[in-house]
């Protein structure tokens, strides 16, 4: 949170001292002085100590880092990243698209997978790295499989970049503008921040009628069919707690993003009660739940499934902050994927019954003309929409204090990887062009099954929470395969597990969370092109084999300490004072945007 960060630099400043003075005196008198002296020298040079209550913890640094304190990116808010703009290698296999321009493409809405607008555009292997005999990926290991180059002719270098490819770099280049503009709109922390910091920042909750949120809510216990929901809304949305994982761990549903913001907002201290005050106006509506109780319902009309949303655009046009500024300083925050709220209307010919058509699927919500100027916060964006603004995906936990996320960092550094692979999911045999089916061969295939472990989530084994993160803290990788759309809450369980992700598609991550995720996407994650991997005939678990133990644990700390506690989003009463969780960082990039307007 803003006004936890804004301490900090002084908090570790005395920390270090404390713990530096300690050491001096408890060695002063058993080692001679010379080998004293060097010790400190080093101790000065190249590491950093954070002490909280009973852990501390030492992060050594590389001579790239200058910043002291080095265990978050959420602790660290004024830590920039350094951009860089992404060149897009082609293949001769892998692009095709329905639209003819970018502009099209953003106009274009499509139920679920975005392959139903664009086939995406995938990094090739670099010309730098090599590759031996059996597959195995040699060299600088996951940066070279990163790497991607722009030469003028495909990936095989076999033909000559048609026009239909120009269209697609054009798309693409759109949505790599549109990430770097969502950068820009990072809060950075005022070195010196006194009793006025709240000043000029005020957030304005709206007090919906129940029947946008709390009553929505009230109807879990018929809202999917198999199951009693409610059980998922207990503990202010993070489900029941789970005491075989730790403290802080909860059975948390991946839909449960709505209320849990919602939670946290209404306890912001900025929050004003005057929306004469406010500089930012959150809108309550828990449109993915209002979604998912119509999904397992049959003979559901159209005009039923968008009727609450726009009796919320209808009242919030009697209020005066959304009628002065068209919506534009105003925010949603929603639970389900973007493709779930842009129901093809152009399809829709005023049915009375839904159908099984792709053009049945959600609501029109977001294709209304009164939503385009709000900003909206998903679990997946749409790509070529830029007010659409990409947040992890709530994981199981929910830290309370700084000493449950240092805790779950030492587990996570130390756990035993007895797996170099893992993987959770289920085949697609429906969709032939997914390719999870290949992975989950090539998991069997490797060493006989020894080097990758797969859970078969058909069985109903990655319902439970203490399966799918063991599999995760003892694997080295984890491969991320898309699956109904490209975005998984997977890829957030493996990151807060230290297991590097292995990508196939560069909507998975890469194009979806600027604020939460590096540019830089080498220091945390591993992208394979998918049609390279279908035509080279290599299986992947032994390319990541040719990845090195060094480079390994580079990644996994860099995931651990930098990226982890921005990841997981704290309870509601939590007192975390030296990191910033993924709802700090969202609002405070949010109060950063509406200032600029």
């Amino acid at each position: 949170m803003a006004i936890r960060s804004t301490k900090q630099s002084k908090k570790v400043k005395e920390t270090k001292l404390r713990l530096y003075g300690a050491v001096l005196f408890k060695l002063l008198y058993r080692i001679p002085a010379a080998i004293f002296l060097l010790l400190v020298l080093f101790l000065w040079s190249s590491s950093t100590t954070v002490i909280s209550g009973r852990f501390v913890h030492v992060c050594v640094s590389s001579r790239k880092l200058t910043n002291l304190y080095c265990l978050s990116a959420g602790s660290q808010p004024n830590s920039e990243i350094p951009m860089q703009v992404l060149n897009h290698s082609r293949s001769d296999t892998a692009i095709r698209k329905s639209e003819t321009t970018a502009n099209e493409l953003q106009n274009s809405s499509s139920n679920g997978y975005i392959k139903e607008i664009i086939e995406v555009p995938e990094p090739s292997q670099s010309t730098s790295s090599t590759t031996s005999s059996n597959g195995t990926v040699s060299a600088e290991s996951s940066k070279e499989i990163n790497q991607h180059h722009s030469t003028g002719k495909n990936s095989t270098g076999s033909q000559p970049i048609t026009a239909e490819d120009d269209e697609i770099d054009i798309a693409m280049k759109a949505i790599e503008e549109q990430l770097r503009r969502h950068r820009s709109w990072k809060w950075v922390s005022p070195e010196n921040v006194g009793a006025e910091e709240c000043g000029g920042r005020g957030i304005y909750v709206y007090e919906l009628p129940a029947k946008f949120n709390k009553e929505l809510v009230e109807q879990c216990h018929d809202m999917v069919p198999w199951i009693d929901f409610c059980k998922y809304f207990s503990n202010d949305a993070m489900g029941e707690p789970i005491p075989e994982l730790g403290k802080g761990w909860f059975n948390t549903h991946q839909y449960a993003l709505e209320p849990i913001f919602h939670s946290r907002v209404l306890k912001h201290p900025c929050r004003v009660q005057n929306p004469d005050e406010a500089k930012l106006f959150y809108v309550p509506y828990y449109g993915g739940l209002d979604i998912l109780r119509w999904h397992f319902k049959n003979n559901v009309s159209y005009a039923l499934k968008d009727s609450l949303g726009l009796e919320l655009v209808q009242w919030l046009s009697t209020q005066k902050p959304w009628t002065r500024s068209s919506g534009k300083d105003h925010v949603f925050v929603l639970g389900k994927i973007s493709w779930d709220f842009r129901r093809n209307t152009n399809n829709n010919n005023n049915n009375n019954n839904a159908n099984n058509s792709n053009s049945s699927w959600g609501t029109k919500f977001l294709e209304l003309d009164q939503l385009q100027n709000p900003i909206k916060l998903l679990i997946e964006r749409q790509p070529w929409h830029e007010n659409d603004v990409g947040i992890p995906h709530p994981t199981f936990f929910h830290p309370h204090s700084d000493d449950d996320v240092f805790a779950w960092q030492w587990k996570a550094l130390r756990s035993e990887r007895k797996n170099l692979v893992g993987f959770a999911g289920a085949a697609r045999p429906d969709s032939p062009e997914n390719i999870r089916s290949l992975l989950i061969n090539h998991c069997a295939a490797a060493d006989n099954g020894r080097l990758c472990r797969h859970v078969d989530c058909t069985s109903g084994s990655c319902d439970r929470a203490e399966t799918v993160i063991t599999l995760f803290l003892e694997s080295e990788f984890c491969l991320q395969p898309p699956g109904d759309s490209p975005t998984r809450k997977s890829v957030f369980d493996s990151l807060i597990s230290g297991c590097i992700p292995v990508f196939f598609d560069r909507f998975t991550a890469y194009y979806q969370y600027p604020w939460h995720l590096p540019e830089d996407y080498g220091k945390y994650s591993v992208m394979i092109d998918k049609e390279e991997l279908k035509k080279s005939g290599g299986n992947v678990v032994e390319k990541l084999r040719g990845i090195s133990e060094e480079k390994r644990e580079e990644m996994r700390s860099y995931i651990i300490y930098e990226l982890l506690p921005g990841l997981v989003y704290g309870d509601s009463n939590n007192v975390m004072d030296k990191f910033q969780d993924a709802y700090d960082i969202a609002i405070n990039n949010l109060l950063q945007r509406v200032s600029t307007l």
